[in-house]
């Protein structure tokens, strides 16, 4: 089926469409994971693309915001591709700082464990059941992570360490450990939102055909930037012509290849799961951590900034944005001198930071491009850092001007 095409002059009706779709959160966000969880990305099932109605992009937005589903259950898959190198054993010590292997924390503390799905494929079985009852399982080949929502209580459980993460959600501690579904998208509905919210007139949004997904219908929403200098090429998300539940999200890099973000279902049914889907015991022998008593631990060491913290300490500190919509540029200034390099005298950190980046120069002096296939920063050697979804080219040029 040929694209939809939509009128360029249609920016208000976007813009009133995406306000809803923003104050819309799918029931899946289970509590307490969203922090670290990527995406749900599947193949699309099924062969030749579905004769549906017409449909143009403002309309489909409007489809996306009305959505309403409150149960559902299904297969899912994570595909991540930042392109980021391979750390080797510093990955696994850094990953393990906040987890199991010492007394620190729990291995099953989800701001933890689904740090796992920022990188490579992995297969979850997701449940929803209205607002109060969410759960979703990560599938390894001998073990199984599950976080579960049911009610006001809130358990992880790691079957290969046999410990078990748990706290209250009436007082809001699930949201206290950086739970909160708005802060980082989880799946491809809340991913679905957040790039209608970036829709503005640098934005070119079509219909471009249609699609199965997981056996079911699906429009093909194309949202693409107007202007070159940004890493996005284009974001591709499938939505169900029936519920307006978006059921794959995709974002691909103008450097091409494959997808930065794949996400999405593999199957997926809209009737109510069975009630004791939702129910958990620890098992006999499980080490249990209570959520509070992880708290009170932590009152004695650092724990990592949320975005939302962070981007207000960096605004105190002189926070810049250069340029607008998708190739907006973040500007603040360290107050240091930069990061360490093999020519300052760092040793082998500064080789090593050295092999990670790229050596640059320009009026604003020199620097290191540190680059994903989605987030550049440069950071220059009297401490300033431009980072942003673009180009490394547009960063350089951003610093010259910024001089």
């Amino acid at each position: 089926m040929a694209p939809y095409e939509s009128d360029d002059n249609t920016n208000e009706d976007l813009r009133t469409g995406r306000r809803k779709a923003a104050r819309y959160v799918v029931p899946v966000a289970v509590v307490g994971v969203a922090a670290a969880t990527i995406g749900l990305v599947p193949a699309f099932a099924g062969s030749g693309d579905p004769d549906l109605p017409d449909i143009t992009a403002e309309q489909l937005i409007e489809k996306i915001a009305a959505s309403d589903v409150q149960q559902l259950s299904g297969t899912v898959k994570i595909s991540t591709d930042l392109g980021l190198p391979s750390l080797g054993g510093l990955e696994s010590s850094l990953g393990g700082m906040g987890s199991g292997g010492d007394d620190s924390g729990s291995s099953a503390d989800p701001s933890a464990k689904l740090m796992e799905l920022a990188s490579g494929t992995h297969t979850l079985r997701v449940a929803a059941d209205g607002e109060d009852k969410q759960k979703l399982s990560l599938l390894d080949k001998a073990s199984e992570y599950s976080v579960i929502h049911n009610g006001d209580e809130v358990w992880a459980y790691d079957s290969a360490s046999n410990e078990a993460y748990h706290m209250k959600d009436s007082s809001g501690a699930a949201k206290d450990k950086g739970g909160k579904s708005e802060d980082v998208p989880a799946t491809p509905k809340e991913m679905a939102d957040e790039a209608l919210k970036a829709v503005d007139d640098t934005t070119s949004v079509t219909v471009d055909g249609t699609a199965q997904v997981a056996g079911r219908d699906a429009y093909k929403l194309l949202i693409k930037p107007k202007e070159s200098g940004s890493t996005v090429g284009a974001i591709s998300i499938a939505v169900d012509a029936k519920t307006g539940l978006p059921l794959k999200f995709t974002l691909t890099p103008t450097s091409g290849g494959a997808a930065v973000i794949d996400a999405g279902f593999t199957k997926v049914d809209f009737s109510k799961p069975a009630a004791s889907t939702f129910d958990f015991s620890p098992p006999k022998g499980t080490k249990v951590t209570e959520g509070e008593d992880l708290k009170a631990e932590d009152k004695g060491r650092a724990r990592p900034k949320d975005g939302e913290d962070l981007g207000k300490e960096l605004e105190g500190e002189g926070l810049k944005v250069i340029g607008e919509g998708w190739s907006s540029i973040a500007q603040f200034d360290t107050g240091g001198e930069g990061m360490p390099s093999e020519e300052s005298g760092a040793g082998d950190a500064g080789r090593f930071l050295d092999s990670l980046g790229d050596q640059v120069s320009g009026k604003f002096g020199s620097g290191t491009v540190f680059s994903t296939r989605l987030v550049n920063a440069l950071i220059t050697d009297d401490g300033k850092v431009y980072a942003g979804a673009v180009t490394k080219d547009a960063l350089v040029k951003a610093a010259n001007a910024a001089e």
